[in-house]
């Protein structure tokens, strides 16, 4: 077989749907929020970032950036390999802590990131549970997925937010019998809201452990930035809660937590803690100072909130196919890959605008669409500028379209 003619193959696939990613080359500015130079055939060009995770703009912040270079300083750039055979830093035993004590749960463990924390957890547990039965949002993340496909348990499927589908579903089982509910608090391409408190219901009723993901929420919603289900009075019904530090904390690697048994058997059982390098100290050092930080940082939250509002507002003066989204996240549906990629391209190019287009698998076929971001540093300025070039080119490239 030749092997790169294959590879090549597959890759012009993606280049004739529209759907082969380029990458921009940019650097984003710890003292210029949320400016990035990009650096483009053409030259380095400043440009607005629109599409980050780094929601509050923590990865910037003096106390955040001075927490990672003093630890870098004392204890290095890396932790000397897995836990299991280096040992755990201090620093992993203080961010641990720092999460069981935001989630008001007995015991944390740390992960490289979110997806690993995800698919190492998910498999874990329902691998490890004798007979289990998995059941899943049909919007959950890859990683969740991944996590619950690789323990090969029967797995159920429902409808998004769909509760009548979950409830017949689990009504198959027998109450005795171990199942587990995966669901997200905040969906990230959707931008809405799970129903928690209707699914911890069901939970309760049919016997199964509560899986939830708040990367989108965690340092947002909630006292203290603890997360969605921590502001709807539902966070000590969930049984694993998930986050990670590499969205709204602004730094990278990802968490659990819940009982102190669940996360002893994960952290003794989960092939993809025990034999992953554990997090470097100095990232540790920074992602505590990032949550303790946002736990009182209510005026970050009241900007976001009104940079948000005036986002959505603008918007809805528009012809702009935006959703108007109970969250920060603000998806624009575009519906087609190829018109997505040339939407964001000439964003870039005509306007100074960094979008990333989000097409097949992250949605499905049809929901190609932007996802924007607004932070707490966008400045109202940038936030008319971006409707008016939004509302600029929707209107030719959907002239065209119809045309």
């Amino acid at each position: 077989m030749l092997y790169d003619n294959f590879f090549k193959k597959e890759l012009d696939v993606l280049k004739s749907e529209g759907r082969y990613r380029v990458f921009a080359d940019l650097e984003r500015h710890a003292d210029r929020p949320p400016i990035a130079t990009w650096h483009s055939p053409d030259g380095n060009k400043p440009v607005v970032v629109w599409c980050s995770n780094d929601y509050m703009g923590m990865s910037h912040h003096p106390e955040v950036i001075q927490a990672a270079t003093q630890a870098a300083s004392n204890y290095g750039v890396g932790s000397g390999g897995t836990r299991n055979i280096s040992g755990t830093a201090h620093l992993h035993v203080e961010l641990e802590r720092t999460i069981a004590n935001l989630h008001e749960k007995e015991a944390g463990l740390v992960f490289t990131s979110g997806y690993v924390a995800n698919e190492a957890t998910l498999c874990t547990l329902a691998h490890g549970l004798p007979d289990c039965v998995a059941f899943c949002d049909e919007k959950i993340h890859a990683s969740m997925i991944h996590g619950i496909r690789h323990s090969r348990v029967p797995r159920h499927i429902f409808s998004h937010n769909n509760l009548d589908e979950l409830r017949q579903q689990l009504a198959k089982y027998d109450k005795k019998q171990p199942k587990l509910i995966a669901f997200v608090s905040v969906y990230s391409m959707e931008g809405d809201f799970a129903p928690i408190e209707e699914i911890c219901d069901l939970a309760e009723e049919y016997n199964a452990l509560t899986y939830l993901d708040e990367v989108h929420a965690v340092g947002i919603y909630g006292k203290d930035g603890a997360g969605l289900a921590n502001s709807l009075s539902q966070q000590h019904r969930i049984d694993v809660i998930q986050g990670n530090f590499a969205k709204a904390y602004g730094v990278v690697g990802g968490y659990i937590t819940g009982s102190k048994p669940l996360i002893d058997y994960v952290r003794s059982f989960a092939s993809g803690f025990i034999f992953t390098t554990s997090l470097p100290p100095m990232v540790a050092n920074a992602a505590i100072a990032s949550i303790k930080i946002l736990q009182e940082a209510d005026d970050l939250r009241h900007q976001l909130w009104e940079n948000v509002n005036l986002l959505k507002k603008l918007l809805a003066t528009t012809q702009v196919n935006y959703h108007d989204t109970p969250s920060h996240i603000v998806p624009i549906v575009v519906g087609d890959a190829k018109t997505c990629k040339d939407f964001t391209d000439a964003l870039l190019h005509d306007f100074g605008i960094y979008v990333q287009p989000i097409n097949y698998p992250t949605v499905s076929r049809g929901q190609e669409r932007l996802r924007l971001t607004v932070t707490p540093f966008h400045t109202k300025e940038m936030i008319h500028d971006m409707v008016n070039a939004l509302s600029s080119l929707w209107g030719k490239f959907f002239m065209k379209m119809a045309g």
